[in-house]
Protein backbone atom coordinates (compact mmCIF):
# COMPACT_ATOMS: atom_id res chain seq x y z
CA UNK A 1 0.00 0.00 0.00
CA UNK A 2 2.32 2.77 -1.35
CA UNK A 3 1.05 6.63 -0.99
CA UNK A 4 4.43 7.80 -1.95
CA UNK A 5 3.86 11.60 -2.64
CA UNK A 6 0.19 10.89 -3.07
CA UNK A 7 -1.87 13.73 -1.60
CA UNK A 8 -4.96 12.48 0.49
CA UNK A 9 -8.01 14.10 2.47
CA UNK A 10 -8.65 12.45 5.80
CA UNK A 11 -11.90 14.18 7.60
CA UNK A 12 -11.82 13.67 11.27
CA UNK A 13 -8.35 13.01 10.95
CA UNK A 14 -7.75 14.37 14.49
CA UNK A 15 -10.01 11.88 16.07
CA UNK A 16 -8.87 8.37 17.90
CA UNK A 17 -9.32 6.97 14.49
CA UNK A 18 -8.60 9.44 12.24
CA UNK A 19 -4.94 9.72 13.75
CA UNK A 20 -4.35 5.80 13.57
CA UNK A 21 -4.85 6.12 10.11
CA UNK A 22 -3.12 9.12 9.64
CA UNK A 23 0.07 8.26 11.26
CA UNK A 24 -0.04 4.75 8.98
CA UNK A 25 -0.55 7.42 6.36
CA UNK A 26 2.61 9.19 6.93
CA UNK A 27 4.57 5.63 7.32
CA UNK A 28 3.71 4.84 3.53
CA UNK A 29 4.45 8.43 2.49
CA UNK A 30 1.14 10.26 1.52
CA UNK A 31 0.75 14.12 2.04
CA UNK A 32 -2.39 14.12 4.47
CA UNK A 33 -4.30 16.82 3.96
CA UNK A 34 -6.30 17.58 7.74
CA UNK A 35 -9.15 19.79 8.00
CA UNK A 36 -10.67 20.87 11.58
CA UNK A 37 -13.36 22.94 13.38
CA UNK A 38 -11.97 23.69 16.84
CA UNK A 39 -8.59 24.66 17.95
CA UNK A 40 -8.59 22.22 20.30
CA UNK A 41 -8.58 19.16 17.58
CA UNK A 42 -5.40 21.08 16.13
CA UNK A 43 -3.67 21.09 20.00
CA UNK A 44 -4.21 17.85 20.79
CA UNK A 45 -2.99 16.21 17.15
CA UNK A 46 -0.05 14.55 17.78
CA UNK A 47 0.92 14.96 13.86
CA UNK A 48 0.65 18.47 13.59
CA UNK A 49 3.95 19.26 13.31
CA UNK A 50 5.09 16.44 10.86
CA UNK A 51 6.19 18.04 7.50
CA UNK A 52 3.86 16.41 5.17
CA UNK A 53 0.57 17.39 7.04
CA UNK A 54 -1.45 19.90 6.36
CA UNK A 55 -4.01 21.16 9.03
CA UNK A 56 -7.01 23.71 7.79
CA UNK A 57 -8.65 25.43 10.21
CA UNK A 58 -12.32 26.52 10.42
CA UNK A 59 -13.40 23.38 8.57
CA UNK A 60 -17.04 23.20 8.66
CA UNK A 61 -17.73 20.23 6.67
CA UNK A 62 -21.69 20.86 6.52
CA UNK A 63 -20.69 24.42 4.82
CA UNK A 64 -20.20 23.46 0.94
CA UNK A 65 -18.21 26.91 0.84
CA UNK A 66 -15.88 25.72 3.78
CA UNK A 67 -15.35 22.11 1.49
CA UNK A 68 -14.46 23.47 -1.32
CA UNK A 69 -11.70 25.38 0.20
CA UNK A 70 -10.32 22.12 1.95
CA UNK A 71 -10.66 20.49 -1.89
CA UNK A 72 -9.48 23.65 -3.26
CA UNK A 73 -5.57 23.89 -2.39
CA UNK A 74 -4.55 20.08 -2.96
CA UNK A 75 -2.21 19.83 -5.51
CA UNK A 76 -3.18 16.58 -6.89
CA UNK A 77 -5.87 14.32 -5.13
CA UNK A 78 -5.59 10.44 -5.07
CA UNK A 79 -7.82 9.59 -2.25
CA UNK A 80 -10.48 10.95 0.47
CA UNK A 81 -10.91 9.32 3.52
CA UNK A 82 -14.50 10.71 5.20
CA UNK A 83 -14.26 9.73 8.97
CA UNK A 84 -16.28 13.03 10.52
CA UNK A 85 -19.42 12.80 11.85
CA UNK A 86 -21.65 12.16 15.30
CA UNK A 87 -23.10 9.67 17.61
CA UNK A 88 -26.42 10.39 19.25
CA UNK A 89 -28.57 8.02 20.84
CA UNK A 90 -32.36 8.76 21.88
CA UNK A 91 -35.57 7.47 21.66
CA UNK A 92 -37.39 8.26 18.52
CA UNK A 93 -40.36 9.96 21.13
CA UNK A 94 -37.46 12.07 22.90
CA UNK A 95 -35.52 12.81 19.14
CA UNK A 96 -37.33 15.92 17.41
CA UNK A 97 -36.55 17.69 14.13
CA UNK A 98 -33.76 19.40 15.32
CA UNK A 99 -31.76 16.16 16.72
CA UNK A 100 -32.69 14.17 13.71
CA UNK A 101 -31.61 16.59 11.37
CA UNK A 102 -28.53 17.17 13.52
CA UNK A 103 -27.30 13.64 12.90
CA UNK A 104 -28.31 13.84 8.68
CA UNK A 105 -25.96 16.76 8.94
CA UNK A 106 -23.18 15.31 10.72
CA UNK A 107 -23.28 12.25 9.39
CA UNK A 108 -24.83 12.06 5.42
CA UNK A 109 -24.29 15.91 4.64
CA UNK A 110 -20.69 15.77 5.62
CA UNK A 111 -20.10 12.70 3.62
CA UNK A 112 -21.64 14.06 0.51
CA UNK A 113 -20.47 17.30 0.35
CA UNK A 114 -16.81 16.28 0.95
CA UNK A 115 -17.59 12.95 -1.85
CA UNK A 116 -18.60 15.72 -3.98
CA UNK A 117 -15.17 18.18 -3.62
CA UNK A 118 -13.38 14.62 -4.24
CA UNK A 119 -14.91 13.92 -7.10
CA UNK A 120 -14.77 17.20 -8.56
CA UNK A 121 -11.00 17.65 -7.96
CA UNK A 122 -10.49 13.77 -8.86
CA UNK A 123 -11.74 13.96 -12.39
CA UNK A 124 -9.84 17.06 -12.76
CA UNK A 125 -6.90 15.45 -12.23
CA UNK A 126 -7.94 12.75 -15.00
CA UNK A 127 -5.77 10.19 -12.81
CA UNK A 128 -9.01 8.72 -10.79
CA UNK A 129 -8.97 7.78 -7.08
CA UNK A 130 -10.16 6.46 -4.17
CA UNK A 131 -13.08 7.35 -1.58
CA UNK A 132 -13.53 5.86 1.74
CA UNK A 133 -16.74 6.69 3.68
CA UNK A 134 -18.01 5.44 7.28
CA UNK A 135 -21.26 3.69 7.75
CA UNK A 136 -22.14 1.76 10.51
CA UNK A 137 -22.97 -1.51 11.69
CA UNK A 138 -26.74 -0.65 12.43
CA UNK A 139 -26.32 0.66 8.47
CA UNK A 140 -26.34 -3.30 7.02
CA UNK A 141 -28.45 -4.06 10.81
CA UNK A 142 -30.92 -2.04 11.02
CA UNK A 143 -32.66 -3.61 14.28
CA UNK A 144 -29.80 -2.83 16.03
CA UNK A 145 -30.57 0.88 15.85
CA UNK A 146 -33.12 0.75 18.06
CA UNK A 147 -32.47 3.43 20.55
CA UNK A 148 -30.80 5.49 18.31
CA UNK A 149 -32.87 5.63 14.78
CA UNK A 150 -31.61 9.11 13.88
CA UNK A 151 -28.14 7.58 13.78
CA UNK A 152 -29.39 5.02 12.10
CA UNK A 153 -30.63 6.27 9.36
CA UNK A 154 -28.32 8.74 8.72
CA UNK A 155 -25.38 5.54 8.76
CA UNK A 156 -27.86 3.70 6.22
CA UNK A 157 -28.13 6.79 3.71
CA UNK A 158 -24.52 6.95 3.89
CA UNK A 159 -24.10 3.30 2.65
CA UNK A 160 -27.08 4.08 -0.21
CA UNK A 161 -25.14 6.87 -1.31
CA UNK A 162 -21.81 4.96 -0.88
CA UNK A 163 -23.05 2.13 -3.17
CA UNK A 164 -24.68 4.90 -6.14
CA UNK A 165 -21.51 6.99 -6.30
CA UNK A 166 -19.75 3.90 -6.42
CA UNK A 167 -21.70 3.49 -9.87
CA UNK A 168 -21.77 6.76 -10.91
CA UNK A 169 -17.91 7.11 -11.23
CA UNK A 170 -16.68 4.32 -12.11
CA UNK A 171 -16.01 5.01 -15.33
CA UNK A 172 -13.32 7.63 -14.16
CA UNK A 173 -11.49 5.33 -12.16
CA UNK A 174 -13.19 6.59 -8.52
CA UNK A 175 -13.48 3.77 -6.53
CA UNK A 176 -15.72 4.37 -3.64
CA UNK A 177 -16.67 2.43 -0.71
CA UNK A 178 -17.07 2.00 2.71
CA UNK A 179 -16.25 0.32 6.18
CA UNK A 180 -19.57 0.04 8.71
CA UNK A 181 -17.83 -0.27 12.27
CA UNK A 182 -18.62 -2.05 15.31
CA UNK A 183 -17.44 -0.49 18.15
CA UNK A 184 -13.83 0.56 17.92
CA UNK A 185 -11.59 0.20 20.76
CA UNK A 186 -10.89 3.93 21.68
CA UNK A 187 -10.48 5.53 25.21
CA UNK A 188 -13.74 7.03 24.98
CA UNK A 189 -15.59 3.96 24.52
CA UNK A 190 -13.32 2.43 27.10
CA UNK A 191 -14.54 4.96 29.56
CA UNK A 192 -18.07 4.96 28.45
CA UNK A 193 -18.35 1.19 28.98
CA UNK A 194 -16.17 -0.08 31.49
CA UNK A 195 -17.34 -3.21 32.39
CA UNK A 196 -17.24 -4.46 28.30
CA UNK A 197 -14.99 -7.08 27.22
CA UNK A 198 -12.69 -4.48 25.15
CA UNK A 199 -10.68 -7.85 23.62
CA UNK A 200 -13.90 -8.06 21.17
CA UNK A 201 -13.79 -4.76 20.12
CA UNK A 202 -12.21 -3.54 16.81
CA UNK A 203 -8.85 -2.38 16.98
CA UNK A 204 -7.70 1.47 15.47
CA UNK A 205 -4.61 -0.07 13.83
CA UNK A 206 -7.18 -2.87 12.37
CA UNK A 207 -9.62 -0.63 11.17
CA UNK A 208 -6.86 1.63 9.38
CA UNK A 209 -5.42 -1.20 7.37
CA UNK A 210 -8.88 -1.68 6.35
CA UNK A 211 -9.58 1.96 5.11
CA UNK A 212 -5.93 2.40 3.72
CA UNK A 213 -6.37 -0.71 1.49
CA UNK A 214 -9.61 0.75 0.11
CA UNK A 215 -7.69 3.95 -0.42
CA UNK A 216 -4.77 2.58 -1.79
CA UNK A 217 -3.66 1.86 -5.44
CA UNK A 218 -3.43 -1.39 -4.70
CA UNK A 219 -7.32 -1.59 -4.35
CA UNK A 220 -8.16 -2.18 -8.32
CA UNK A 221 -11.28 -3.79 -8.24
CA UNK A 222 -13.16 -3.27 -4.85
CA UNK A 223 -16.28 -0.83 -5.47
CA UNK A 224 -19.92 -0.28 -4.12
CA UNK A 225 -18.44 -2.20 -0.55
CA UNK A 226 -19.71 -1.31 2.57
CA UNK A 227 -17.29 -3.84 4.84
CA UNK A 228 -18.11 -4.86 8.12
CA UNK A 229 -15.34 -4.27 10.37
CA UNK A 230 -17.07 -5.43 13.80
CA UNK A 231 -14.31 -7.05 15.71
CA UNK A 232 -15.11 -10.27 17.65
CA UNK A 233 -18.19 -8.16 18.53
Amino acid sequence: MDFDGRDVVVTGGTGALGTTVVSMLLTRGAICHVPYLHESEAERFSHRSHERVRLIDQADLADAAAVERVYRDVKSLWASIHLAGGFAAAPIAETDKKAFMAQIEMNLLTCALCCRAAVIAMTAGGAGGRIVNVAARPALEPRQGGGMTAYAASKAAVAAFTEALAQEVVDRDILVNAIAPGTLDTPGNRAAMPKADFAKWARLDEVAATILFLASPDNRVTRGAIVPVYGRS
